[in-house]
């Protein structure tokens, strides 16, 4: 772990250690060691930079989410302590909704859903991210819909003239990574179905997935077996029949003591022109940016987490029509 403090014995144990610091251990300050000072960090709901930024967002989320934890499911992760490594952070985040805040009055709710953050590291700082948060298990276990949410956060940013649009490829910055991650077989394997899947050969889902799998997708639902997988894919390719899918970056691993494993980032970008997982279409223009972590068994693709935020989707769609 060259340039990384010695407390860390390898990547994963950095991602999670610095992850669990600054969160439960409230060492907040922390992040103007553990963050450069002009990171990149891009959400589905807009770019930031800064790491005062960072700061400031973190403290919001920990007055609003007194008692959140952040447990890592997962680091996987390529390249190497001298060039900077990219690291595929899967977390389970548990919390109870105790302060007013982003997500409005406090409601007393308690709150379990999924975060992946891709980080690229360099010599113990964290300078260019990319987070997906699971906001539609968010906001639905507050008792919202992920469209009506949508709605009441446009009003409260000013209305659609002055509400903060969400991240697109116009609005994306760019930063320090150029990478694309590696050239591991489980990694080339999964972009291959999802590939497969995007270009409408639903096929593949019976023949590589496991009848077994399971199924963790946006809105907290966990569901079994391929028909499962089937009914997420086609509801969101059918929504969007014409949108560009583009693979971001690409990770395959093997590791001692887990199965092979696979995260890609990826993004769909067009057009709201079919009926699927967002209703009748608008025409609206749609940049979604997604994350997903799969694990391999000796039947086929026996896990799957797919991640992207609902909310920025439907505030897209809002925005569009008004």
């Amino acid at each position: 772990m060259q340039g990384f403090d010695p407390k860390f014995k390898d990547f994963p144990d950095y991602i999670i250690g610095i992850t669990k610091e600054i969160w439960e251990d409230r060492g907040i300050a922390t992040l103007h060691e553990y963050y450069a000072k002009d990171i990149v960090v891009r959400m589905p709901s807009g770019v930031s930079t800064g790491n005062q930024g960072v700061i400031g967002a973190t403290m919001a989320t920990l007055a609003e989410f007194p008692d959140r934890k952040l447990l890592g499911e997962d680091v996987i992760w390529s390249g190497t302590p001298e060039t900077g490594m990219l690291s595929s952070h899967r977390i389970l985040s548990t919390a109870t909704h105790l302060g007013d805040g982003g997500f409005g009055a406090a409601t007393g709710k308690p709150l379990v859903y999924r975060i992946i953050a891709d980080c690229h590291a360099r010599n113990n700082a964290i300078d260019d991210e990319w987070l997906v948060r699971d906001q539609g298990a968010i906001v639905r276990q507050m008792g919202w819909e992920a469209k009506a949410y949508a709605a009441d956060l446009i009003a409260r940013e000013g209305g659609p003239a002055a509400a903060t649009q969400p991240l697109c490829p116009k609005t994306d910055i760019q930063g320090p990574y150029k990478g694309r991650g590696n050239d591991n077989e489980w990694g080339v394997k999964y972009a291959a179905i999802l590939e497969r899947i995007m270009a409408a050969d639903l096929s593949v889902i019976p023949a590589e997935y496991d009848r077994a799998v399971q199924c963790e997708y946006p809105g907290g639902i966990t569901a079994y077996g391929p028909d499962a997988a089937d009914r997420f894919w086609m509801a969101l390719r059918a929504a969007l029949p014409n949108a560009i899918f583009q693979i971001d970056h690409q990770i395959g691993r093997e590791d001692a003591m887990m199965q092979p494993r696979a995260a890609l980032r990826w993004s769909l970008s067009g057009t709201h022109d079919g009926w699927g997982m967002f209703g009748p279409p608008t025409g609206a223009k749609i940049y979604l940016l997604g994350i997903c972590h799969a694990e391999f068994g000796p039947r086929g693709l026996r896990r799957e987490y797919a991640l992207f935020d609902e909310t920025s989707v439907w505030k897209q769609i809002l925005l569009h029509t008004g």
